[in-house]
């Protein structure tokens, strides 16, 4: 279709260094051809044209001081990318990895997303090239609020409301929360992630994991199959790769591997959660000090992978979990998962899977679940927080776990119905986002040209 590549050269044309953003926005609109040719409002009202822009992109110097009493000096971002189904809603990345392009593909997606979620947000992005590794506590809170300082401008409980990402956890929250009150004087909803005791939901910090368990369930279930006594590869040792483990225990399956930017794990006894948590959340060691502990596991370093395949990815599993960052499992990867027996793929990242990857994927028609469906949970519940906040009140556990499984069930019906309905039935990848982008566009053209 002409006018879908018009769109993507033009992208590429405007943004010619954003790779991650190109490579989004193809991913997305390509699967809108058959919505696109079915029905000619989206072309006349330039839906496309106003999406691939954002509404606005917050760029600012953050300068803070170090322990040794230097100066340093980062970039800060904060990118509203669409509001039309509520406020901008999306986490903040401190990694030394962030740029404008990353930030653009993270908001982009997140606008899908969060409309599949059915909650009244709309998506936008944030974050900054700051590394937290390494760092003390204090250089840390002076980052925060030396970056609070220049975010607060922007934000509010019903215009942006932000919440953490790789590198923003509860800590890095709760010192931008701080800094925004003592700025406003005010006590609202505007970041989510917050600690319990001052307007946190329970359930957030596991939130992405446990969904993206919750939508390979429900993927296997409509196939007749389930995660029960299945071996599963899981990526990452963050907030999404511990609860994933933790989930698919819960589960019956059986997680054998986790990694971090220094190499991986397999073990093949199932991976130890207790001491993965002390290591990850309490120590804060690299994934080493496992192998030193626990003799069933083996550890590979990233200095052996071989050339292009990451070690995860060569377990044989029945289900993966790619739960790190963006392009982490490339082409190889996908054909060494199917050569080895993979029958699901659930994306707890953002956009982990290349594009080739991902075709590879659904020629292959495994149940395969987009990032924008599957790891969703984390901004449903960041959603669930915004509303306890609102209400004043305060869920239980329980209750808030009930509600991201009926959020993720939710997601899944209406992904795997879109698919069917245009003559796809296990391309969850157009169902995801036809569904999230017919949402969005309709709000725009009901709402006019703004």
């Amino acid at each position: 279709m002409e006018y879908v590549q018009t769109i993507i050269d033009r992208v590429k044309k405007e943004n010619p260094e954003q790779c991650e953003f190109h490579q989004a926005v193809e991913e997305v609109i390509k699967t809108l051809q058959p919505l696109l040719e079915q029905e000619d409002k989206y072309s006349k009202k330039a839906i496309l044209e106003r999406l691939i822009i954002p509404d606005r992109e917050i760029h600012f110097r953050v300068t803070w001081m170090d322990d040794c009493g230097k100066i340093q000096v980062n970039r800060g971002y904060r990118i509203e990318f669409n509001n039309a189904i509520g406020p901008y809603k999306g986490g903040l990345r401190f990694h030394p990895s962030v740029n404008q392009g990353i930030i653009k593909f993270l908001g982009f997606e997140q606008v899908f997303k969060n409309s599949l979620t059915t909650l009244a947000m709309g998506g936008g992005k944030g974050g900054s090239d700051f590394d937290p590794k390494g760092k003390s506590d204090a250089e840390i809170m002076r980052f925060c609020q030396a970056f609070m300082n220049e975010l607060f401008r922007y934000i509010g409980d019903h215009t942006d409301v932000p919440a953490g990402d790789i590198g923003v956890g509860g800590r890095e929250i709760g010192y931008l929360f701080g800094q925004y009150k003592k700025l406003t004087n005010r006590f609202d909803g505007v970041l989510t992630g917050k600690g319990l005791n001052w307007g946190g939901s329970l359930a957030r910090t596991e939130a992405t994991g446990y969904g993206s368990v919750y939508f390979a369930e429900e993927m296997l279930k409509a196939r007749g199959e389930s995660l029960e006594g299945k071996i599963c590869t899981v990526s990452g040792s963050g907030n999404v790769a511990i609860y994933t483990v933790e989930k698919l225990y819960h589960l019956g399956a059986i997680p054998v591997t986790v990694s971090d930017s220094k190499g991986m794990i397999y073990d093949k006894d199932g991976i130890d959660l207790a001491l993965l948590k002390e290591i990850k959340e309490k120590r804060r060691e690299d994934l080493s000090a496992y192998a030193r502990e626990k003799t069933s596991a083996k550890y590979v370093s990233i200095k052996d992978y071989k050339d292009g395949i990451h070690a995860v990815w060569e377990i044989p599993c029945f289900a993966a979990f790619p739960s790190a960052t963006q392009n982490e499992l490339n082409l190889n990867d996908a054909k060494n998962l199917l050569a080895n027996g993979c029958k699901c793929v659930s994306e707890g990242a953002n956009m982990p899977s290349t594009l080739q990857a991902t075709e590879l994927f659904l020629q292959a028609k495994i149940c395969y679940g987009p990032a924008k469906a599957a790891n969703a949970g984390g901004v449903a519940v960041s959603g669930l927080e915004m509303s306890q906040n609102a209400s004043m009140t305060k869920w239980d556990f329980e209750m808030v776990d009930k509600r991201l499984h009926q959020i993720m069930e939710n997601i899944f019906l209406n992904v795997s119905q879109t698919a069917t309905e245009f003559k796809d039935p296990t391309n969850l990848v157009m169902g995801a986002n036809i569904a999230g982008f017919r949402k969005v566009a309709d709000a725009m053209i009901e709402q006019g040209i703004v």
